[in-house]
């Protein structure tokens, strides 16, 4: 898809340095900088979505639960 936007001229100028070194186009480095921006994005949208369901839910573990995973932790493989 062909699209135009606007970008400072700093940050263009920094781009096309990088894109030069990575020896890459700037259609691909500003491709792969969005999708990097967007995975982010959407993680945090997860984590907010655990933080919210975890708010009226009880996590702790159960004593017992903690003591088996010590033990476990303490044995050699």
């Amino acid at each position: 898809m062909k699209t135009a936007v606007s970008i400072p001229d700093p940050i263009f100028e920094a781009a096309d340095r990088l894109a030069r070194r990575r020896k890459i186009s700037r259609s691909q480095l500003y491709a792969e900088a969005l999708a990097a921006l967007l995975a982010r994005e959407s993680g945090d949208d997860v984590t907010a979505r655990l933080d919210a369901i975890y708010t009226d839910i009880d996590s702790t573990l159960d004593a017992v639960v903690v003591a088996a995973q010590s033990a476990a932790l303490r044995e050699e493989w």
